[in-house]
Parts: structure tokens; sequence; C-alpha cells
């Protein structure tokens, strides 16, 4: 597994530059053709790892209730993001990262909620919850990558 927190943390280290080099006004862009913009994905994928590695582990998550309605699979930014919330978004980026392995190593995940992805793949345990996030947080940096292109 030490594979996957590397490259879960690669993957946020290639992401945080965005919450630096982009205006707070860029970040909340969505361009022409995008449904979405940076910080939607940025906070998406924080979202996304706390739902598929602790709830359905049936852990609680690090992040809010607000936060998890805000940027849950199938919905799509509705208010621009201040910047108390970047700082917030920012914050969790690592913190959840370390959180994960810290709990994994400590053997905190006990049980699994199978779960369906939109892809088809079945996740059946907390280890391919964890590998399958890898893959999904790289889909969202090339998202990323793509819209830079038009701020």
């Amino acid at each position: 597994m030490n594979a996957v927190f590397e490259l879960t943390a690669t993957s946020r280290k290639m992401v945080a530059p965005f919450l630096e080099k982009y205006t707070l006004e860029q970040l909340n862009e969505i361009p022409k053709g995008f449904s979405n913009n940076l910080i939607w994905n940025i906070a998406h994928i924080v979202v996304t790892q706390q739902l598929l590695v602790y709830k359905l582990s049936g852990l609680p998550m690090q992040v809010s209730d607000e936060m998890v309605e805000k940027y849950k699979k199938g919905t799509k930014p509705e208010h621009t993001v201040t910047a108390e919330e970047v700082a917030e978004i920012k914050a969790l980026l690592f913190s959840t990262v370390e959180q994960m392995k810290n709990d994994y190593e400590n053997n905190v995940f006990e049980k699994y909620t199978e779960y369906p992805t939109s892809t088809g793949f079945i996740l059946h345990n907390v280890e391919e919850a964890m590998t399958f996030n890898a893959f999904h947080e790289g889909l969202h940096l090339g998202i990323m990558m793509s819209i830079r292109k038009f701020l």
C-alpha cells in the first residue's frame, strides 16, 4: 500500500500549486465548455477520498457534511468559493492523506461497504478504495490541466 499512499501524496503535490498560482477569481471561473472549475475539482477529490475510504468504512470523515454536499459526485459549482474556504480545502489537501496513511497503518479500517463506482469497477475493501481513489484523482488532475489553459 505504500505505493498507493505515495501516489496519492504525489497527486496532491501536483494539485497544490493550483491554489497558489491562480487567483480566487480564476479558481472560481468555469471556462466555456466545462461544467466545473479548478476549486471544485480540488475540493471534489478531497471529499471523494473521504467518502470512498472513510464513510464506506463506517468511520467519521474529516470533512463537514456541508462540504460533502457541495462537492460530492453529481454536484457542480453553485457558489463563489471564498478565500476562507480555499484555505480550508488547502489544509485538508494533505492532512487527509496523512490521516488515511496513519489510520491504515494503525488498522483502523475494519469493515467496508461494497460500492460500485460510476466506472463500473466495484470496490470490495478499503485497499481497493484507496487504489481507485488514486485513479480518480488522476482523472480530475487531467481536467484541471485542461481548465487552466482557458484561464
